[in-house]
């Protein structure tokens, strides 16, 4: 497969996000005004609790069967180590860059959650429709597979993002809103520069009517209105320090509870356990399954998630280019760490874990745990960042600039990882 090829094979999925997201700049900008700030708010609402469950248990029920996860055992693993990773340099970047305490969470969220569900759904198939693939001359196997693989790894994703990720713009959230409410800053992690930075973008959202609505989408504040603002920081080692180990244990489970009861948790949770007992997939899997009507309505509306959730990126994007205060240097750090870093240590880890038997002899499954490396950042962390109204601006621009630079990122490792398997 030539070079060029392989870049109109990549490339296509990155241009649709693009296209996408301008259409949902339009309608947001003065010109349209139909994706107002609260009608974006209840669009992402409307995600977060019907689409974007509905399309992870639509997967996870028609994939995940018992014998697949036992021989795909280390897909999951190859998940969890780019997020460990991802997770790790994104620190180490914070850590340079000393970026507002507020963002740290969107930053490691950016560098370890990758896109592991549509684009790999897009990509995976067509290279396996391309001539000289290295998986084979048999398209529709080759596809039949590829598909296998593709939705077992954004079924996997859903769950590695929903409650790590999750996690992560939670904490970003309030502490935003605390700082916001309090004026509490914390001078130890973050220079002047920064804090003047963050003055300016509180004020902004103080004074602008649409950012100083409530974060009614989130979860948490579903069940609780005021008292999301006195949760633990762990940013300001003030706020934590009087506090004993069972405190802070109670806390930590109270947390993870939370996390747990997000509707795309449950739905994950929920979707393996069909998809595992055969009796109940038999029930809603299959021409002749008696419920099949729920699985097809289901997988209608997760149809919907990628649109809205690109639609409302594009939308915030109108305001990010003029109120975003992230310095330059994290959205190149960002990029750095998602298509230099990440893919070469992917190449080494799937190659060690050849070496050791870990993986069947399979070089497309090889080609989807390397590309797990290689991809942009997940969809889902600007549904996070509106649900807990947390550097959405700022998330639309790192959004524009990391999808750009994917159409040919993306198109280069995937050519590596070509040349590698032939």
């Amino acid at each position: 497969m030539g070079f060029l090829s392989m870049l109109l094979v990549a490339s296509m999925p990155i241009i649709q996000v693009l296209l996408i997201g301008v259409i949902g700049a339009f309608l947001a900008s003065g010109y349209s005004k139909v994706l107002t700030a609260s009608a974006r708010r209840d669009m992402n609402k409307v995600v977060f609790t019907v689409f974007t469950p509905s399309l992870i248990f639509a997967s996870l029920a028609k994939t995940v069967t018992l014998s697949d996860v036992i021989s795909w055992w280390f897909m999951p693993v190859n998940i969890a180590i780019t997020f460990l990773l991802g997770s790790a340099l994104g620190w180490i970047a914070c850590k340079i860059l000393k970026p507002p305490p507020h963002f740290r969470g969107l930053i490691i969220a950016f560098c370890s959650s990758g896109n592991l569900g549509n684009l790999l759904l897009i990509v995976v198939p067509a290279v396996c429709d391309e001539d000289g693939n290295p998986f084979g001359k048999d398209r529709s196997q080759c596809r039949s597979r590829g598909l296998s693989y593709s939705s077992l790894s954004m079924a996997l994703g859903g769950l590695f993002i929903w409650t790590y990720t999750y996690s992560l713009m939670q904490k970003s959230g309030k502490l935003y809103h605390k700082m916001q409410s309090k004026s509490i800053q914390c001078p130890a992690d973050s220079d002047e520069e920064h804090l003047e930075q963050f003055k300016e973008h509180a004020e902004s959202a103080h004074n602008d009517e649409e950012a100083a609505l409530p974060a009614s989408a989130g979860p948490a504040d579903e069940h609780d209105d005021g008292n999301h603002m006195e949760a633990p920081l762990l940013s300001c080692e003030s706020e934590v320090t009087d506090k004993g180990f069972w405190t802070k244990l109670k806390e930590a489970v109270h947390q993870l509870a939370e996390e747990l009861m997000a509707p795309p948790t449950i739905s994950a949770i929920i979707g393996f356990v069909v998809g595992l007992v055969p009796w109940l997939k038999s029930l809603l899997i299959g021409d002749g399954a008696p419920l099949r009507v729920v699985q097809d309505s289901l997988e209608l509306m997760g149809n919907g998630t990628i649109p809205c959730i690109t639609l409302i990126l594009g939308g915030n994007l109108t305001q990010g280019l003029r109120k975003s205060v992230l310095k330059r240097s994290v959205i190149v750090a960002i990029v750095c760490i998602r298509y230099v870093a990440l893919p070469v240590i992917g190449i080494a880890v799937v190659h060690a874990a050849r070496g050791v038997g870990f993986l069947p002899h399979d070089p497309l499954y090889r080609y989807v745990l390397m590309m797990q490396f290689a991809l942009p950042p997940a969809m889902n962390i600007g549904t996070m960042a509106q649900l807990f109204d947390v550097g959405q601006e700022e998330c639309s621009v790192i959004f524009l600039w990391t999808y750009l630079v994917a159409a040919v990122a993306l198109t280069t490792w995937s050519t590596v990882f070509l040349s590698i398997l032939s």
